[in-house]
């Protein structure tokens, strides 16, 4: 029998997150592990009227596609990848929206392949990322594994009901709880961020604020802008680890001289750091700053989906800007490291504009102390 939470799931996917209706098409991709909950989307596709193109991926056969391509190989591979990108971008010319259900065995899939590939995979893929995320509905959900149960520390069983939970609380609510710091946020020039390594200022002024409440990433649960490209200054040490690349980075600490990232030191490959934020001139400059709000995650487990949820915490990114929320940085890389201001995590302060807006992970004023739920 069906967990009838995928049935709850799958309703809020394509009624509220996407929004489709009668007559409209969308993309799902997803993955074999994740067949039960691609059902329910399928049956929730029929009784709403739309119409699905279905994608199965795996991570192994995208690791070995990954390997086939040749930087050296006289423009072969890139001429190839852009074919495949110009494909998706006709086929997003009549897609309302694309549903992404990932499952990860081995989030190190990718681990062993040469950074040049990487890098020219993701630079090639701008197109039609820039289609599917700034002008096509999109949701994101990462469907429990076997593999993510392990990293998080949990048996299998009580890691699905975790994600099954943390991904069905009632966002509306969450959205109108976040409204006041909406409007905070839409009035504030400078942001302070104080805690232990971390003494960072910079300005939000004149860039959008945009509530995240289940449309977008399930679970979800933040709000985001970005930094004025070129305001940022001062020293931020993100405590929380981080996969990139397939690549794993603890401890990153990078130091800030008018917006650009002039140091950085990880414990990690300092190698891959640089390789990383040497991708473009781009990444070495941040595209959004966000504050995590879902109150039922609460620990990281090297899984940004989650992690940047994390309540207590924000996720400060080098890279690529987002349309809504745009400060003029381009970039194939999108980075979401995420610092958590909790006490047990050695606390921190948020401040706008000299006001204490966060202290410890709650917030202080009172019209934002809804958003503590309970704390």
């Amino acid at each position: 029998m069906r967990d009838a939470r995928l049935e709850t799931l799958a309703r809020h996917i394509l009624t509220y997150s996407v929004q489709v209706g009668k007559g409209d098409r969308f993309n799902l991709q997803l993955t074999p592990a994740a067949i039960p909950l691609g059902k329910a989307i399928l049956e929730e596709a029929k009784r709403l009227g739309a119409f699905p193109y279905v994608d199965m991926i795996d991570e192994e056969l995208q690791r070995l596609r990954m390997e086939i391509v040749d930087p050296d190989d006289g423009g072969f591979s890139e001429e190839s990848l852009k074919c495949a990108v110009e494909w998706g971008l006709r086929k997003y010319q009549d897609l309302k929206a694309n549903v992404a259900i990932r499952s990860y065995d081995n989030d190190m899939e990718t681990s062993g392949v040469d950074p040049r590939k990487t890098r020219l995979v993701a630079r090639t893929n701008v197109p039609l990322q820039d289609l599917i995320i700034n002008q096509r509905k999109w949701v994101l959900f990462e469907y429990p594994t076997k593999g993510q149960a392990q990293k998080a520390g949990m048996s299998y069983d009580k890691f699905f009901d975790f994600v099954l939970d943390v991904s069905c609380v009632d966002y509306a609510q969450m959205r109108r709880d976040a409204e006041p710091l909406k409007a905070r946020m839409a009035r504030t020039d400078r942001v302070r961020l104080v805690g232990p390594g971390t003494d960072l200022s910079f300005s939000i002024q004149g860039i959008p604020i945009i509530p995240c409440c289940g449309e977008y990433n399930i679970p979800d649960g933040e709000i985001f802008t970005a930094p004025v490209r070129d305001s940022i200054h001062g020293t931020l040490a993100y405590n929380a680890p981080s996969i990139y690349w397939g690549k794993r980075f603890s401890d990153i600490r990078f130091t800030f001289v008018n917006g650009r990232i002039e140091q950085a030191s990880c414990t990690g490959s300092q190698e891959d750091l640089d390789r990383i934020l040497d991708s473009d001139p781009g990444a070495r400059y941040v595209g959004e700053f966000a504050i995590g709000l879902n109150p039922r995650i609460r620990e990281p487990f090297c899984n940004t989906l989650f992690d940047e949820k994390i309540f207590g915490s924000f996720h400060f990114t080098p890279g690529r800007c987002y349309d809504e929320a745009p400060n003029g940085n381009q970039s194939s890389v999108h980075w979401d490291l995420v610092c958590i201001q909790r006490p047990e995590y050695g606390g921190g302060e948020m401040w706008f504009d000299g006001e204490l807006i966060r202290k410890d992970g709650l917030f202080v004023p009172e019209d934002l102390k809804s958003l503590n739920y309970g704390n």
